[in-house]
């Protein structure tokens, strides 16, 4: 065990934001893809593209009332009804329109008198109708590989009787590195953050913050990815860093992001390894910019986060070389900054969502157009 106060952690300088993710760039593979139940897979990237069959095979009632030929109904007007020479077929949503129909049209908009029909609306081929390979054309994927599965999308399988589905869910294991309160805290929202992101999170404190405590956190198996909470700083008792670079690789210690620019990454085992701040607020914004952008990558997903944009109602004034993360509100039709450099409880509590200021800009000015992200 080294003596941290013989070699204690230091930040040489703030590697810039861009190569902070560069290295994480190269240094993340993608996870290996798994099967799970469809019913497992709400919010996991999908791996496997999902080709659903020629579907429907014939044309079908897209509601209740007549099936006819669209072409009889195109004397029927506001001033006169068209007679139909063959009689309307009843059908119900679901059923395969009869030979010869090419519309349905709702049920009172066909009279009968003295056995003979005719249309009181016109209609165009197609109406009321869904025609063959309007679900799904054939070789045509369903759903995209790298797409984060929905709801909605979990629906679409279960329709077309897929059972199960091919997925990357990134294993994570969250460590806080000397167990309290706001390392507790923070332990806890990041399990909750990856689960609500795709990823599964495995919650592991060592049995000590030094070295032989640290070496099974980063180099255990079981997961693909670590993170660990606390001990990034230059203290005493702080040996997080240290630790990987003995037992891995060490990508970079310091990054120019404010509140967090003590946040290190590297590898351990061949598993990417993110040290974030103690800090409640740096220990946020480092996951913000830096941890999900990990997560992501380790699932290999494509879609677009959900990026909203807003106009600021006051300025924003951030310091030219480092990144800032700021949290903002909801001001009337735009949103204000609540907090920068110290992201109080306070404002976390208030705020809807935050923005990044990049390194190169001194800021934003009132009523400026910017991109907010939501808060774990």
């Amino acid at each position: 065990m080294v003596d941290a106060r013989n070699s204690p952690q230091r930040i040489a300088r703030l590697t810039p934001l861009a190569d902070a993710i560069g290295a994480i760039d190269r240094l993340v593979p993608q996870v290996a893809p798994r099967s799970v139940d469809v019913a497992a897979a709400l919010g996991c990237t999908l791996a496997t593209a999902v080709t659903g069959e020629f579907r429907p095979l014939a044309s079908h009632a897209l509601r209740d009332g007549w099936a006819l030929r669209s072409e009889a109904t195109l004397d029927a007007g506001s001033y006169g009804a068209a007679p139909l020479a063959k009689l309307p077929v009843a059908v119900e949503v679901g059923d395969v329109l009869p030979t010869g129909a090419d519309a349905v049209v709702p049920v009172d908009a066909v009279a009968f008198e003295g056995g003979a029909a005719s249309a009181l609306v016109t209609v165009a081929p197609g109406d009321g109708v869904v025609t063959p390979g309007a679900d799904a054309g054939r070789d045509e994927p369903l759903l995209r590989v790298g797409r984060r599965l929905s709801c909605t999308d979990l629906s679409i399988l279960r329709a077309i009787g897929q059972s199960a589905v091919g997925v990357r869910t990134p294993r994570v294991r969250v460590a806080a590195a000397r167990p309290d309160d706001f390392s507790n805290a923070i332990a806890a929202l990041l399990c909750d953050a990856i689960a609500a992101d795709g990823g599964m999170a495995i919650r592991h404190d060592p049995e000590s913050a030094d070295a032989e405590g640290l070496d099974g956190v980063l180099l255990g198996e079981g997961a693909d990815a670590v993170i660990v909470v606390g001990g990034s700083g230059t203290g005493e008792r702080d040996r997080s860093v240290e630790t990987l670079a003995l037992v891995g690789q060490l990508a970079f210690h310091g990054v120019g992001l404010v509140p967090g620019d003590t946040a290190a990454f590297g590898l351990a085992g061949g598993r990417p390894i993110l040290v974030l701040p103690g800090r409640f607020d740096a220990a946020l914004a480092a996951w913000l910019v830096l941890g999900r952008h990990m997560l992501v990558l380790l699932a290999a997903r494509t879609d677009e986060d959900a990026i909203r944009p807003v106009r600021l109602t006051r300025k924003v004034s951030s310091t030219v070389g480092v990144a800032d993360v700021i949290v903002v509100a909801r001001d009337g039709d735009g949103v204000a900054p609540l907090a920068s450099g110290y992201l109080t409880m306070r404002a976390l509590a208030r705020a809807d969502g935050w923005i990044l200021v990049p390194a190169d800009a001194e800021g934003y000015p009132a009523g400026a157009s910017i991109a907010m992200r939501p808060l774990p």
